[in-house]
């Protein structure tokens, strides 16, 4: 019993050991300092960061050590002497910089930043395959840096964040958010009211030099009203055209390249019994998700991009061409694409039923977490166009945990972060500085994927918050809902010319 006792313990002492030394390697890091002779917290402040004022930080690190070892002080009055001997932890200059950014002295967090623990409540709709596992990967980093705090996954079900956001925005409002939350990059920060609700991330930027390693026209997506709102940690690619390996190669098929070989291609699977595209939209985004894809191979880039800035008309023909495209591709899907949503109806794939769909990249993690081997293209009409969007994390003022957020945001941001996220997600670094031999890790699709960021022309997802607000956005959703039963070429013409004068005219009034 004796020798059991002594196991336990010696367990006991290296799982303990084991949270120090990752506390010591990490955005918490640092390192252990005993204190020669009685002294101030002050004083050490001065002697690490030459500066008095940064006593908090110091004190925020030891109490979150001592939460892990109690040989570290237990700080519970900043005035009060620190006896020699006393055990201290010294964080490294960078997480003091962003533990001072939220934790300074008048701030309402202040009394809790200094004492540790906690927990982290992360909002997201990130529930499926690759996604979620991609989550778990960013998770187990955050861990990693702070043991001494609880991971809450607060996700909420449904492609695009539709369902997400009609449940967060009233818990914003009402002053009871999650301590950070999934935003997409781009105009969708609009719908947040950021400058009530949201904390501006600039100081964060210039501490992480993330202006450096962002690409300029992501910046320029991230930018509302002169401010950051959000961190990047990836970027997708909303065009892309998935194709079984197995049906393609048994018929010795090729991926279509224009919309008339597609059709060719299609009453071929058709007479097969073979599903041509296979399609979704239980969410109500997914078909929107595919026109806005057709819509960019019909307009092209430019012209694409002056649909949501007013300088190209809705009355466009190649909008009317878009909406043909998509009436008669209406002939070649599932019957029962109302039923499933974007991941539910790449069983079709899986299972040999179906042969195409027009999905994001996030598609590709669902692929690799099944383990299906599929072809990827660019839809018909756009090679060479790159219709993105970027996932980011948003730092509400009201965060019940203010103190636990920098964190996260930062390894949201960091290399080591979107390398770990981003392949098993389906999705590529927002970082510019991944080296050749970091994006060799990545599976064939996102290494080429890359390549396609650096020479593409990039155009803004609608359907997944870049291109337009909110307003715009569900409008547009709902013009291709209608149009999926009357398939009014018409009439959805009309609706979308009448949304895009809406939503340009109450952009003009803010």
């Amino acid at each position: 019993m004796k020798r059991f006792r002594c196991l336990a313990v010696w367990l006991g002492l290296v799982v303990l050991m084991g949270a120090v030394m990752a506390l010591g390697q990490g955005y918490v890091g640092g390192h252990e300092y005993v204190v020669p002779e009685t002294t101030s917290l002050k004083a050490v402040a001065e002697k690490f960061f030459e500066t008095p004022d940064y006593w908090p930080a110091v004190m925020g690190a030891t109490n979150r050590m001592h939460l892990l070892d109690p040989s570290f002080l237990l700080i519970e009055n900043p005035d009060l002497p620190i006896e020699a001997t006393s055990k201290l932890w010294i964080p490294p200059k960078d997480w003091a910089d962003r533990f001072m950014w939220v934790c300074y002295f008048d701030s309402p967090a202040f009394p809790a930043c200094l004492f540790g623990g906690g927990q982290l409540v992360v909002g997201s709709w990130w529930t499926a395959g690759g996604e979620a596992e991609g989550l778990a990967a960013l998770f187990d980093i955050y861990k990693r840096e702070q043991p001494d705090v609880v991971i809450v996954n607060a996700t909420i079900a449904g492609g695009a964040g539709f369902v997400f956001r009609a449940v967060i925005k009233p818990r914003i409002i009402a002053g009871n958010p999650p301590d950070t939350f999934q935003l997409h990059a781009g105009l969708e920060v609009a719908g947040y009211e950021p400058e009530k609700y949201l904390r501006p991330l600039d100081e964060l930027y210039a501490m992480e030099g993330w202006e450096e390693v962002f690409p300029k026209a992501l910046l320029d997506l991230m930018r509302y009203k002169g401010h950051y709102w959000g961190v990047p940690v990836n970027i997708h690619r909303s065009n892309v055209l998935w194709y079984s390996k197995a049906i393609f190669e048994e018929y010795g098929l090729t991926p279509p390249a224009t919309w008339e070989e597609f059709f060719e291609l299609a009453d071929f699977l058709k007479e097969k019994g073979i599903v041509p595209l296979v399609l979704s939209n239980a969410g109500g985004w997914e078909a929107a998700h595919l026109f806005e894809d057709i819509l960019a191979g019909t307009c092209k880039a430019e012209k694409y991009r002056g649909l949501w800035t007013g300088e190209v008309p809705w009355t466009d023909g190649c909008v009317t061409e878009a909406l043909e495209i998509l009436k008669r591709i209406l002939d070649y899907v599932n019957v029962d694409y109302p039923a499933h949503t974007w991941d539910t109806c790449l069983e079709y794939l899986a299972e040999g039923k179906g042969a195409m769909n027009i999905m994001g990249d996030w598609a590709m993690g669902w692929f690799m977490a099944k383990g299906v081997d599929v072809g990827w293209a660019p839809p018909p009409g756009t090679k060479g166009i790159f219709v993105a969007l970027s996932d980011t994390f948003a730092f509400p003022i009201a965060a019940p945990n203010p103190a636990n957020v920098p964190t996260w945001l930062a390894i949201c941001g960091s290399k080591e972060g979107q390398i770990a996220f981003n392949i098993r997600k389906g999705s590529i670094p927002a970082r510019i500085d991944i080296t050749p031999e970091e994006r060799a890790q990545f599976p064939p699709y996102l290494q080429s994927a890359m390549e396609d960021w650096t020479r593409d022309e990039i155009v803004p997802s609608v359907i997944h918050g870049a291109a337009a607000i909110e307003a715009w956005v569900t409008d547009f959703k709902d013009v291709i809902g209608m149009f999926l039963v009357t398939k009014d070429v018409e009439a959805a013409q009309a609706a979308l010319v009448e949304a895009a004068e809406e939503a340009l005219a109450a952009m003009a009034e803010k």
